[in-house]
């Protein structure tokens, strides 16, 4: 059930969007293993002038920032994988893996609300978090 935003700095097309998506939604599945249904990624293109990055970027307008809110649990080796796997799935959309930033926040899941009001924690996720 992690929630991913991808943040970038230039227009893509709509199936270079969808394929962005799909790319880190993919990485969700094999490094954190969600079930592939459990789909929650967005993605934002801002206006270069409105995200600042490094000027020592190659090509800043690829700059991307992936953000992952989850369930706290999962293991180093596991954050890992993601981490890699993120970069390995863009790197094949073009994206420089140099360019690519993951930040994981981990938050129990006592602290998350679920559809119908209730806290994950009380919640047959139907997967493991730690993984």
């Amino acid at each position: 059930m992690p929630a991913a935003l991808i943040e970038v700095r230039r227009q893509y097309s709509v199936d270079e969007e969808i394929a962005i998506i799909d790319a880190v939604h993919s990485a969700l599945v094999t490094a954190f293993r969600i079930p592939p249904e459990d789909r929650n990624v967005r993605l934002i293109v801002h206006e270069p002038h409105l995200f600042a990055c490094s000027p020592d970027l190659t090509h800043p307008e690829y700059r991307t920032i992936v953000t992952i809110d989850c369930f706290a649990g999962r293991s180093l080796d596991a954050k890992r994988k993601l981490y890699a796997a993120i970069v390995e799935r863009l790197g094949a959309l073009g994206i420089p893996g140099d360019h690519v930033s993951t930040i994981v926040h981990e938050i129990d899941r006592h602290n998350w609300g679920l559809g119908g009001g209730h806290a994950a924690s009380d919640v047959d996720l139907g997967f493991t978090v730690n993984v």
